[in-house]
């Protein structure tokens, strides 16, 4: 009894750390909380990036593989308290104005943001912090 007790002790402990650090979805377990879950969801940047064709595709690539490496449920806890999440890290400032408010996980919804924060952006990635480093 003792032992299993121990084991349910050891558990819990790592399905918190696990949820604290958002497993490998928020780099250096800064996330305060976990709005994409804990698990990974790898992507293609060259699928998703060929969805909407007046992108530059390399730039789109480049941006995805800097922003979240393909992993659609990436995030990062800003020093402001925002979070960027998704392919394209899309900030939480713009959620309310691409997603109904909510964390845009989902690679369909994440796209929709993208394309609109490019939009806002003069047709351009120029507001992607990562767009100077890959030339766009």
């Amino acid at each position: 009894m003792k032992s299993v007790i121990i084991a349910l002790i050891i558990a819990l402990f790592a399905v918190s750390s696990l949820a604290g650090t958002c497993g490998v979805n928020c780099p250096g377990g800064k996330c305060p909380s976990c709005p994409c879950g804990n698990t990974p969801n790898p992507q293609s940047a060259s699928a998703w990036c060929s969805k909407y064709s007046s992108w530059n595709q390399s730039c789109c690539q480049c941006i995805i593989k800097h922003e979240s490496g393909g992993n659609a449920n990436a995030m990062n806890y800003n020093t402001n308290g925002s979070f960027d999440v998704g392919l394209w890290q899309i900030n939480q400032v713009n959620w309310g104005s691409c997603s109904g408010g909510k964390a845009p996980c989902d690679p369909n919804t994440n796209l929709n943001c993208a394309i609109k924060v490019w939009q806002w952006g003069g047709n351009s990635f120029r507001l992607w912090s990562t767009a100077k480093g890959c030339g766009c």
